[in-house]
Protein backbone atom coordinates (compact mmCIF):
# COMPACT_ATOMS: atom_id res chain seq x y z
CA UNK A 1 0.00 0.00 0.00
CA UNK A 2 2.83 2.39 0.77
CA UNK A 3 4.30 1.83 -2.68
CA UNK A 4 1.29 3.53 -4.32
CA UNK A 5 1.35 6.68 -2.18
CA UNK A 6 4.29 8.34 -3.92
CA UNK A 7 2.76 8.17 -7.44
CA UNK A 8 -0.50 9.48 -6.00
CA UNK A 9 1.27 12.39 -4.33
CA UNK A 10 3.18 13.06 -7.59
CA UNK A 11 -0.05 13.13 -9.60
CA UNK A 12 -1.65 15.49 -7.10
CA UNK A 13 1.37 17.79 -7.29
CA UNK A 14 1.23 17.75 -11.08
CA UNK A 15 -2.49 18.60 -11.04
CA UNK A 16 -1.83 21.42 -8.59
CA UNK A 17 0.92 22.83 -10.82
CA UNK A 18 -1.33 22.65 -13.87
CA UNK A 19 -4.14 24.42 -12.00
CA UNK A 20 -1.70 27.05 -10.77
CA UNK A 21 -0.48 27.62 -14.33
CA UNK A 22 -4.05 27.96 -15.62
CA UNK A 23 -4.97 30.41 -12.85
CA UNK A 24 -1.82 32.47 -13.47
CA UNK A 25 -2.51 32.54 -17.21
CA UNK A 26 -6.11 33.64 -16.69
CA UNK A 27 -5.04 36.28 -14.18
CA UNK A 28 -2.35 37.67 -16.47
CA UNK A 29 -4.85 37.70 -19.34
CA UNK A 30 -7.35 39.67 -17.29
CA UNK A 31 -4.63 42.11 -16.19
CA UNK A 32 -3.56 42.57 -19.82
CA UNK A 33 -7.15 43.13 -20.93
CA UNK A 34 -7.62 45.71 -18.19
CA UNK A 35 -4.36 47.46 -19.16
CA UNK A 36 -5.41 47.43 -22.80
CA UNK A 37 -8.80 48.94 -21.91
CA UNK A 38 -7.12 51.71 -19.92
CA UNK A 39 -4.77 52.49 -22.81
CA UNK A 40 -7.62 52.58 -25.33
CA UNK A 41 -9.68 54.82 -23.07
CA UNK A 42 -6.69 57.11 -22.50
CA UNK A 43 -5.99 57.35 -26.23
CA UNK A 44 -9.64 58.06 -27.01
CA UNK A 45 -9.80 60.74 -24.33
CA UNK A 46 -6.61 62.29 -25.68
CA UNK A 47 -7.99 62.22 -29.22
CA UNK A 48 -11.19 63.97 -28.17
CA UNK A 49 -9.25 66.58 -26.19
CA UNK A 50 -6.91 67.39 -29.06
CA UNK A 51 -9.82 67.50 -31.50
CA UNK A 52 -11.69 70.04 -29.38
CA UNK A 53 -8.60 72.21 -28.96
CA UNK A 54 -7.88 72.22 -32.70
CA UNK A 55 -11.54 73.03 -33.34
CA UNK A 56 -11.17 75.96 -30.96
CA UNK A 57 -8.07 77.11 -32.84
CA UNK A 58 -10.04 76.96 -36.11
CA UNK A 59 -12.87 79.01 -34.57
CA UNK A 60 -10.30 81.57 -33.44
CA UNK A 61 -8.92 81.80 -36.98
CA UNK A 62 -12.40 82.21 -38.43
CA UNK A 63 -13.06 85.06 -36.01
CA UNK A 64 -9.82 86.77 -37.05
CA UNK A 65 -10.72 86.46 -40.73
CA UNK A 66 -14.25 87.69 -40.10
CA UNK A 67 -12.99 90.79 -38.31
CA UNK A 68 -10.50 91.39 -41.11
CA UNK A 69 -13.31 91.27 -43.67
CA UNK A 70 -15.32 93.71 -41.55
CA UNK A 71 -12.57 96.30 -41.95
CA UNK A 72 -12.94 96.24 -45.73
CA UNK A 73 -9.19 96.59 -46.27
CA UNK A 74 -7.20 94.80 -48.93
CA UNK A 75 -5.76 91.42 -47.92
CA UNK A 76 -2.08 91.87 -47.07
CA UNK A 77 0.65 90.40 -44.90
CA UNK A 78 0.54 93.45 -42.60
CA UNK A 79 -2.78 92.38 -41.05
CA UNK A 80 -3.32 90.47 -37.78
CA UNK A 81 -4.32 87.22 -39.52
CA UNK A 82 -0.82 86.95 -41.03
CA UNK A 83 0.86 86.79 -37.59
CA UNK A 84 1.46 83.13 -36.67
CA UNK A 85 0.73 81.79 -33.21
CA UNK A 86 3.98 80.56 -31.68
CA UNK A 87 3.87 77.28 -29.76
CA UNK A 88 2.17 77.99 -26.44
CA UNK A 89 1.70 75.74 -23.43
CA UNK A 90 -1.86 74.62 -22.74
CA UNK A 91 -1.31 72.00 -20.01
CA UNK A 92 -3.38 73.96 -17.50
CA UNK A 93 -6.48 73.49 -19.67
CA UNK A 94 -5.98 69.72 -19.90
CA UNK A 95 -5.51 68.94 -16.20
CA UNK A 96 -7.92 66.14 -15.36
CA UNK A 97 -8.41 67.26 -11.77
CA UNK A 98 -8.64 70.96 -11.02
CA UNK A 99 -7.68 70.32 -7.38
CA UNK A 100 -4.25 69.05 -8.43
CA UNK A 101 -1.39 71.13 -9.67
CA UNK A 102 -1.61 71.80 -13.40
CA UNK A 103 1.90 70.42 -13.85
CA UNK A 104 0.54 66.96 -13.04
CA UNK A 105 -1.50 67.02 -16.26
CA UNK A 106 -0.26 66.16 -19.72
CA UNK A 107 2.12 68.57 -21.38
CA UNK A 108 0.22 70.22 -24.23
CA UNK A 109 1.47 72.85 -26.69
CA UNK A 110 -0.46 74.57 -29.47
CA UNK A 111 0.83 76.41 -32.53
CA UNK A 112 -1.01 77.75 -35.55
CA UNK A 113 -0.95 80.03 -38.56
CA UNK A 114 -3.17 81.38 -41.33
CA UNK A 115 -1.89 81.43 -44.91
CA UNK A 116 -3.43 83.14 -47.91
CA UNK A 117 -4.29 80.35 -50.35
CA UNK A 118 -4.51 82.90 -53.17
CA UNK A 119 -0.85 83.77 -52.78
CA UNK A 120 -0.22 80.90 -55.22
CA UNK A 121 -1.42 80.09 -58.72
CA UNK A 122 -4.70 78.18 -58.76
CA UNK A 123 -4.63 75.10 -61.00
CA UNK A 124 -8.39 75.46 -61.50
CA UNK A 125 -7.60 78.34 -63.87
CA UNK A 126 -6.04 75.93 -66.37
CA UNK A 127 -9.23 74.47 -67.82
CA UNK A 128 -12.22 76.49 -68.98
CA UNK A 129 -15.22 75.41 -71.08
CA UNK A 130 -13.80 71.93 -71.58
CA UNK A 131 -10.39 72.98 -72.93
CA UNK A 132 -6.98 74.12 -71.73
CA UNK A 133 -6.45 77.90 -71.79
CA UNK A 134 -3.11 78.53 -73.59
CA UNK A 135 -2.26 81.66 -71.60
CA UNK A 136 -2.82 79.80 -68.33
CA UNK A 137 -0.63 76.94 -69.50
CA UNK A 138 2.15 79.45 -70.22
CA UNK A 139 1.84 80.76 -66.67
CA UNK A 140 2.01 77.27 -65.21
CA UNK A 141 5.08 76.37 -67.24
CA UNK A 142 6.87 79.50 -66.02
CA UNK A 143 5.96 78.56 -62.46
CA UNK A 144 7.24 75.02 -63.00
CA UNK A 145 10.59 76.53 -63.95
CA UNK A 146 10.55 78.67 -60.77
CA UNK A 147 9.79 75.58 -58.67
CA UNK A 148 12.67 73.64 -60.19
CA UNK A 149 10.62 71.08 -62.11
CA UNK A 150 10.50 70.52 -65.85
CA UNK A 151 8.09 72.58 -67.93
CA UNK A 152 6.70 69.31 -69.27
CA UNK A 153 5.02 68.93 -65.87
CA UNK A 154 2.78 71.83 -66.83
CA UNK A 155 1.54 70.04 -69.93
CA UNK A 156 1.04 66.84 -67.91
CA UNK A 157 -1.06 68.68 -65.34
CA UNK A 158 -3.10 70.44 -68.01
CA UNK A 159 -3.91 67.23 -69.87
CA UNK A 160 -4.70 65.38 -66.64
CA UNK A 161 -7.00 68.09 -65.27
CA UNK A 162 -8.71 68.35 -68.64
CA UNK A 163 -9.32 64.60 -68.79
CA UNK A 164 -10.69 64.64 -65.25
CA UNK A 165 -13.04 67.55 -65.94
CA UNK A 166 -14.55 66.52 -69.29
CA UNK A 167 -16.95 63.78 -68.02
CA UNK A 168 -18.31 66.02 -65.28
CA UNK A 169 -18.74 68.94 -67.70
CA UNK A 170 -20.51 66.83 -70.31
CA UNK A 171 -22.78 65.15 -67.76
CA UNK A 172 -21.74 61.74 -69.00
CA UNK A 173 -20.62 58.64 -67.14
CA UNK A 174 -16.96 58.83 -66.19
CA UNK A 175 -14.59 56.92 -68.43
CA UNK A 176 -12.87 54.06 -66.62
CA UNK A 177 -9.53 55.31 -67.98
CA UNK A 178 -10.09 58.96 -67.02
CA UNK A 179 -8.33 60.11 -63.82
CA UNK A 180 -10.31 61.20 -60.80
CA UNK A 181 -10.69 64.93 -60.36
CA UNK A 182 -8.07 66.05 -57.78
CA UNK A 183 -9.42 67.93 -54.77
CA UNK A 184 -6.08 68.85 -53.17
CA UNK A 185 -2.43 68.99 -54.16
CA UNK A 186 -1.68 65.53 -52.78
CA UNK A 187 -4.19 64.14 -55.27
CA UNK A 188 -1.94 65.21 -58.15
CA UNK A 189 -0.29 61.83 -57.66
CA UNK A 190 -3.31 60.45 -59.55
CA UNK A 191 -2.01 62.31 -62.62
CA UNK A 192 1.42 60.66 -62.42
CA UNK A 193 3.38 63.16 -60.27
CA UNK A 194 5.70 61.87 -57.56
CA UNK A 195 5.81 63.22 -54.00
CA UNK A 196 8.99 65.26 -54.55
CA UNK A 197 7.54 67.06 -57.57
CA UNK A 198 4.29 67.80 -55.73
CA UNK A 199 6.26 69.22 -52.78
CA UNK A 200 8.16 71.60 -55.10
CA UNK A 201 5.00 72.68 -56.89
CA UNK A 202 3.27 73.35 -53.57
CA UNK A 203 5.44 76.46 -53.15
CA UNK A 204 3.89 78.15 -56.21
CA UNK A 205 0.55 76.45 -56.97
CA UNK A 206 -2.63 75.54 -55.12
CA UNK A 207 -5.81 73.63 -55.96
CA UNK A 208 -8.94 75.51 -54.92
CA UNK A 209 -12.60 74.64 -55.55
CA UNK A 210 -13.06 77.44 -58.13
CA UNK A 211 -10.85 79.65 -60.35
CA UNK A 212 -9.29 82.54 -58.44
CA UNK A 213 -6.88 85.42 -59.10
CA UNK A 214 -3.49 85.73 -57.38
CA UNK A 215 -3.23 88.27 -54.58
CA UNK A 216 -0.55 90.86 -55.35
CA UNK A 217 -0.17 91.67 -51.65
CA UNK A 218 0.72 88.13 -50.54
CA UNK A 219 2.25 86.28 -53.52
CA UNK A 220 5.99 85.61 -53.69
CA UNK A 221 8.08 87.22 -56.39
CA UNK A 222 8.36 83.88 -58.20
CA UNK A 223 4.58 83.59 -58.37
CA UNK A 224 4.21 87.22 -59.46
CA UNK A 225 6.73 86.78 -62.24
CA UNK A 226 4.93 83.63 -63.35
CA UNK A 227 1.37 84.95 -63.51
CA UNK A 228 2.02 88.47 -64.86
CA UNK A 229 3.08 88.30 -68.49
CA UNK A 230 6.29 90.16 -69.25
CA UNK A 231 7.25 90.59 -65.59
CA UNK A 232 10.78 89.50 -64.66
CA UNK A 233 12.03 88.61 -61.18
CA UNK A 234 13.61 92.06 -60.72
CA UNK A 235 10.33 93.87 -61.35
CA UNK A 236 8.50 91.34 -59.19
CA UNK A 237 10.96 91.99 -56.37
CA UNK A 238 10.34 95.73 -56.71
CA UNK A 239 6.63 95.02 -56.38
CA UNK A 240 7.23 93.01 -53.19
CA UNK A 241 9.38 95.75 -51.64
CA UNK A 242 6.76 98.38 -52.46
CA UNK A 243 3.91 96.46 -50.82
CA UNK A 244 6.01 95.93 -47.67
CA UNK A 245 6.06 99.71 -47.22
CA UNK A 246 2.42 100.17 -48.17
CA UNK A 247 0.04 97.34 -49.20
CA UNK A 248 -1.73 97.84 -52.51
CA UNK A 249 -5.28 99.02 -52.00
CA UNK A 250 -6.21 98.70 -55.68
CA UNK A 251 -4.74 97.25 -58.86
CA UNK A 252 -4.01 100.80 -59.94
CA UNK A 253 -1.57 101.16 -57.03
CA UNK A 254 0.36 98.10 -58.22
CA UNK A 255 0.21 99.29 -61.82
CA UNK A 256 1.76 102.60 -60.82
CA UNK A 257 4.76 100.74 -59.39
CA UNK A 258 5.20 98.58 -62.48
CA UNK A 259 4.67 101.36 -65.00
CA UNK A 260 2.48 101.66 -68.06
CA UNK A 261 4.26 98.84 -69.90
CA UNK A 262 2.58 96.22 -67.66
CA UNK A 263 -1.15 95.59 -67.86
CA UNK A 264 -2.88 94.01 -64.87
CA UNK A 265 -5.97 91.92 -65.53
CA UNK A 266 -8.52 91.83 -62.68
CA UNK A 267 -9.32 88.22 -63.60
CA UNK A 268 -5.68 87.22 -63.11
CA UNK A 269 -4.58 89.29 -60.10
CA UNK A 270 -6.31 91.09 -57.23
CA UNK A 271 -5.58 92.73 -53.87
CA UNK A 272 -8.15 90.75 -51.85
CA UNK A 273 -8.50 87.05 -51.05
CA UNK A 274 -11.38 84.74 -50.28
CA UNK A 275 -9.55 81.44 -49.59
CA UNK A 276 -7.22 80.80 -46.65
CA UNK A 277 -5.44 77.79 -45.17
CA UNK A 278 -5.64 77.51 -41.38
CA UNK A 279 -3.01 75.21 -39.88
CA UNK A 280 -2.90 74.03 -36.26
CA UNK A 281 -0.42 71.80 -34.45
CA UNK A 282 -1.07 70.31 -31.02
CA UNK A 283 1.70 68.48 -29.15
CA UNK A 284 0.49 66.40 -26.22
CA UNK A 285 3.46 64.74 -24.51
CA UNK A 286 5.09 62.98 -27.48
CA UNK A 287 1.94 62.74 -29.57
CA UNK A 288 1.45 65.35 -32.29
CA UNK A 289 -1.75 66.10 -34.15
CA UNK A 290 -1.60 68.51 -37.09
CA UNK A 291 -4.64 69.88 -38.89
CA UNK A 292 -4.93 71.99 -42.04
CA UNK A 293 -8.30 73.47 -42.98
CA UNK A 294 -9.17 75.31 -46.18
CA UNK A 295 -11.72 78.03 -45.46
CA UNK A 296 -13.59 80.37 -47.75
CA UNK A 297 -14.51 83.89 -46.72
CA UNK A 298 -17.84 84.64 -48.35
CA UNK A 299 -20.02 87.71 -48.49
CA UNK A 300 -21.81 88.69 -45.31
CA UNK A 301 -18.78 87.97 -43.10
CA UNK A 302 -19.28 84.21 -43.40
CA UNK A 303 -16.18 82.00 -43.09
CA UNK A 304 -16.87 78.41 -44.17
CA UNK A 305 -14.61 75.37 -43.76
CA UNK A 306 -14.31 73.50 -47.08
CA UNK A 307 -11.61 70.88 -46.61
CA UNK A 308 -9.91 69.50 -43.53
CA UNK A 309 -6.90 67.24 -43.18
CA UNK A 310 -5.51 65.70 -39.99
CA UNK A 311 -2.23 63.94 -39.50
CA UNK A 312 -1.01 62.24 -36.33
CA UNK A 313 2.58 61.46 -35.43
CA UNK A 314 5.25 61.47 -32.72
CA UNK A 315 7.55 64.25 -31.64
CA UNK A 316 11.09 63.90 -30.33
CA UNK A 317 10.99 67.34 -28.71
CA UNK A 318 11.54 67.30 -24.92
Amino acid sequence: MRRHRRPARGAALLVAMVLLTVVATLASGMVWQQWKGVQVESAERSRIQTGWILQGALDWARLILREDARSGHATSLNEPWATPLAEARLSTFLATDSEHNADEGAEAFLAGAIHDAQSRYNLRNLVSDGKVVPSQLDKLQRLCGSAGVGIEIGALLASGLLAASIPAAAGEAADSLAPLAPQQLADLAWLGLDAATIARLATVVVLLPAPTPVNLNTASREVLAGVIAGLDLGSADRLVQSRQRQPFKTLADAGAVLGRATTLDAKEVDVKSAYFEVSGRLRLDQRVLSETTLVERRGGLEVVAIQRQRQAGLSLAP
